[in-house]
């Protein structure tokens, strides 16, 4: 009986044991579970509004390999414009041999540059305007160079001339568009750096204001590499910020300066202050920006919408297709083979104007079209759009600047990284009725998470700083003075 006895009591020892042991587990792995459960669950509500940023990497844009040994000359060089006899009279003597193409009768402005227009601006060019006169106004602000990435980085520096005691300079990266220059910032500078002098009521802010060329625009070396992009001046202006030592600091642009800039603030918003922008990219459309288009147009408000925004939106075919279509031949151009139109605007002074000035009618007023002279004279000198191509023409750099299109739509901007990351320092928008397009505040939100002004500007187009120097000034003093005070 205990053979029979002994194999049931030792099964019992056995499946005692195993019952302790698998106990003894449990007493281990359930508390160690619940501990990495909670662990998980900490990381994840300390982390989940952690700022997703796009990487800065580095660069090289200098001719032939990088140096592998040395240091980059990391110098700021007084830097002056200069001008020759010789290359007024090769101008000159390029002006005299142009041809032209008669227009259409009643084309104005709707096949482009109208012809006969085109004339007076060369004879006034040929004949008035005085280059040795602009290369003296140009040049009453500090020009600089410095090396950066290999290649020489032409930048303005404007400090204000006077600081009231205990009042704090706030520095202000402006970076220009396409087809600007650093030019364009030159009415709206004295009325950031000396605000109270101009009448500007908000002068508890003052700025001392940095505008540099964009690599390959104007007295900025061209990158001799591929690829050269606006994450890459984004990480250029950043060294350059950082180079005259500023470790925060405000960025503004429009056209492609709003694109670097936001770049900017994507790649590194512990040093950017706050973002102010008079054009806003918004490259990712999804349904819901569908839908608000399909209701916007009978309620508004029920997809966000103003009666501004549905004043400047609709019709929306002709507003956002027709029009955009229209007046971005250039684009398709400038981003597949630059260089074969670049090369004729390049030796041409004639067709270089006729290229450019042609953008400063229909994108300040695209009623401009209708008008035989454009409209330019009627929001610009003759001096101030000449001296805007003369920057091209002396720098020889109207290809290069054409190019940046090239680098910049070589990929589905859909697919890349940055296009998935949200801006999240405080931001500005002014929002100019005759701006290309327009980007509602709803819309904006998408890519912007911290909103902290959103104007419907009154009047002015494209070129806000060139044209309405004083109502975007008035915006950013608004915008930074609401900043430092959050």
């Amino acid at each position: 009986m205990w053979q029979e006895f002994l194999p049931n009591a030792w099964e019992s020892i056995l499946s005692r044991i195993r019952s302790f042991e698998y106990s003894q587990k449990n007493a281990v792995l359930v508390p160690a579970a619940a501990l990495g459960v909670g662990g998980v669950l900490i990381y994840w509500l300390k982390f989940r509004h952690k700022i997703q940023t796009i990487e800065m990497g580095d660069g090289w844009w200098g001719a032939g390999e990088r140096p592998l040994k040395g240091k980059e000359d990391e110098s700021i060089r007084p830097f002056k414009i200069e001008t020759s006899d010789k290359e007024i009279e090769d101008l000159h003597h390029r002006l005299d041999q142009a041809r032209y193409a008669p227009p259409l009768e009643g084309a104005a402005f709707h096949y482009g540059f109208n012809s006969r227009y085109l004339r007076k601006v060369v004879t006034y060019w040929r004949n008035e305007f005085d280059w040795h006169e602009k290369v003296k106004v140009l040049n009453k602000y500090p020009h600089f160079h410095t090396t950066i990435e290999g290649i020489d980085i032409h930048f303005i520096h404007v400090k204000p001339s006077y600081v009231p005691h205990g009042r704090a300079v706030q520095p202000l990266l402006m970076v220009h568009g396409w087809p600007g220059s650093f030019y364009e910032f030159y009415k709206i500078i004295p009325l950031l750096t000396e605000p109270a002098k101009h009448g500007l009521n908000e002068s508890d802010v003052v700025f001392e204001v940095i505008c540099p060329s964009i690599p390959g625009y104007g007295f900025s070396e061209a990158p001799h590499q591929k690829g050269f992009d606006s994450t890459a001046a984004a990480r250029i202006f950043h060294k350059l910020m950082n180079r005259l030592g500023f470790k925060k600091y405000y960025l503004q642009g429009g056209d492609w300066g709003s694109d670097i800039t936001t770049r900017m603030a994507k790649m590194l918003p512990q040093s950017v202050k706050g973002l102010h922008v008079n054009m806003v990219f918004i490259r990712k459309q999804g349904l819901g920006t569908m839908i608000s288009v399909m209701l916007g147009a009978y309620v508004p408000w029920l997809v966000g919408l103003t009666r501004e925004d549905a004043r400047r939106i609709y019709p929306f075919m002709q507003k956002n297709v027709y029009e955009l279509l229209r007046e971005s031949g250039y684009l398709h151009i400038q981003a597949t083979k630059p260089d074969t139109a670049g090369c004729g605007l390049n030796d041409s002074p004639v067709g270089l104007a006729a290229y450019l000035l042609e953008k400063f009618s229909t994108w300040t007023d695209k009623s401009f079209l209708n008008k035989d002279d454009g409209g330019l004279e009627s929001k610009y000198s003759l001096d101030e759009l000449l001296t805007n191509v003369m920057i091209y023409w002396v720098t020889s750099s109207i290809v290069s600047s054409m190019r940046f299109y090239k680098e910049n739509f070589a990929q589905d901007h859909n697919l890349a990284a940055d296009a998935r990351v949200g801006v999240y320092v405080p931001t500005g928008i002014a929002a100019f009725p005759q701006e290309l397009v327009h980007t509602p505040r709803v819309w904006a939100k998408k890519m912007f998470k911290n909103i902290i002004t959103y104007t419907y500007m009154p009047r002015g187009g494209h070129f806000a700083a060139f044209e309405e120097p004083k109502l975007l000034a008035q915006d950013i003093l608004h915008f930074v003075r609401k900043v430092e005070h959050l």
